[in-house]
């Protein structure tokens, strides 16, 4: 049978205890080393104060559809798609579709969120109302902005029009405002 050795007897022993010392300092000494050779980095902050320019670029354009009976939606994407629902129907005609664009001057690393604001009523030239909720941004809010001042970021606002039926929305030209808030967070 053999005999249990308990280890902490072993180190009870003047060279053991030594050598066990010797390790326990080379640990330390080691650890206290590499930590202070290694150099940590992250993203640096932005200069202060911080600039941040907006400049809108391109208006939000639905193009030109026709409600049916009961109306429906056209949202414009901001990749630059467009759809409907509803019985509205886009039409191919020369009128352009767009999201809105906004080119946006920041220093490297600074964060930028888009908020959605309530949605604005749009007024017919010939009678009639729309409305319009914005929402969806490429790139995706909240981003970082990575590109050296004074490069811009192009940032895409896309949006949705609520249409009545033919008769609460007759053919014409319907404009409005509607604001953005960018917040530097």
């Amino acid at each position: 049978m053999h005999a249990k050795i308990d280890p902490w007897i072993l180190m009870k022993d003047a060279g053991n205890i030594l050598i066990f010392g010797k390790r326990i300092f080379l640990v330390i000494a080691l650890t206290l080393v590499c930590g202070f050779a290694t150099t940590l980095k992250a993203q640096e902050d932005p200069p202060r104060p911080v600039v941040v320019n907006f400049n809108p670029a391109q208006p939000l354009a639905f193009g030109a559809f026709t409600p049916g009976l009961s109306g429906g939606t056209v949202t414009v994407f901001p990749d630059g798609s467009r759809s409907s629902s509803g019985d509205v129907i886009l039409l191919n005609m020369a009128y352009l579709f767009t999201p809105a664009m906004f080119y946006v001057r920041a220093n490297p690393g600074t964060v930028l969120s888009i908020l959605v604001n309530p949605p604005v009523i749009l007024n017919g030239n010939n009678g009639g109302t729309l409305t319009l909720q914005t929402g969806g941004t490429l790139p995706a809010s909240p981003f970082v902005t990575t590109l050296p001042w004074p490069q811009q970021t192009t940032v895409l606002l896309g949006g949705t029009l609520t249409v009545g039926n033919i008769g609460a929305n007759p053919a014409g030209s319907y404009t409005g405002n509607f604001n953005v808030t960018f917040v530097q967070e």
